[in-house]
């Protein structure tokens, strides 16, 4: 299992041809790589279309401006009220200076890793004013990092912090104050199923509790970076989608 998983990985291109949001992310700060992250779902030419359409420049603006400039931009799930409210958001937590790197770990060093993820979506959520079910869907929710059964998945934060600690491809490795080895498997859809195909994974629901699960199998081939396979699984489980 593990040379096949090494080869699908020695495989994987991330160019024109092999889309995905880092192509956007990997030239942006990390508060816009994480709108990014956030955005990352549904139609995978949609998603960077809409990426590419947006001016992160505008996290340097007043609320007055960002709303003058976002008049057109939304998202399946997220209106274009709410694409303003994301960017108003993270505007304002840069003009506090709130730092991502920062923030995430200085709370992981203090209680472990699953505490800094919940603490970094609370922070997140304190500068939204107006929940709404886009907002909810885009941010997710807080959960008790000593029991998260019933967390979803979280999978397009943990796809971020997979850009941000990682220092191998496809990964930017910009932060260096958290391990490899506690990084968890972002999984969607399409990975979770082939995750199951192999005989990775036993878990039925694709949570935060089956991510945990899968790492801690995929640890068994590489214990110091078990996520490098995350980008193998889940271009081998796009293979597969497009071929059903």
């Amino acid at each position: 299992m593990k040379r096949y998983l090494d080869s699908l990985l020695a495989e994987c291109k991330l160019d024109e041809n092999n889309l995905d949001p880092l192509l956007i992310a990997r030239d942006l700060p990390d508060d816009a790589a994480l709108i990014c992250a956030l955005f990352a779902y549904g139609n995978v030419k949609a998603m960077i279309g809409f990426l590419r359409s947006l001016d992160f420049g505008l996290l340097d603006s007043d609320e007055s401006a960002i709303r003058a400039k976002l008049t057109d931009r939304y998202y399946r799930f997220q209106s274009v009220i709410d694409t303003q409210n994301i960017f108003i958001a993270f505007a304002k937590m840069r003009k506090d200076n709130i730092a991502l790197e920062q923030l995430f770990e200085s709370a992981y060093k203090a209680n472990g890793f699953l505490f800094a993820l919940s603490n970094m979506i609370a922070v997140l959520r304190s500068y939204i004013n107006a929940p709404t079910h886009g907002i909810d869907f885009l941010f997710s929710k807080p959960f008790d990092h000593r029991n998260p059964k019933g967390a979803s998945a979280m999978k397009r934060y943990l796809m971020f912090l997979r850009w941000m600690v990682r220092n191998s491809f496809p990964d930017l490795g910009r932060w260096r104050g958290v391990k490899s080895a506690d990084l968890l498997v972002p999984l969607d859809t399409h990975s979770f199923a082939q995750a199951k195909r192999l005989g990775l994974l036993k878990r039925k629901s694709a949570d935060l509790l089956a991510s945990i699960e899968l790492t801690q199998k995929l640890k068994e081939f590489d214990q110091n970076d078990p996520i490098k396979y995350d980008f193998a699984l889940y271009r081998l489980g796009q293979s597969f989608a497009s071929k059903s």
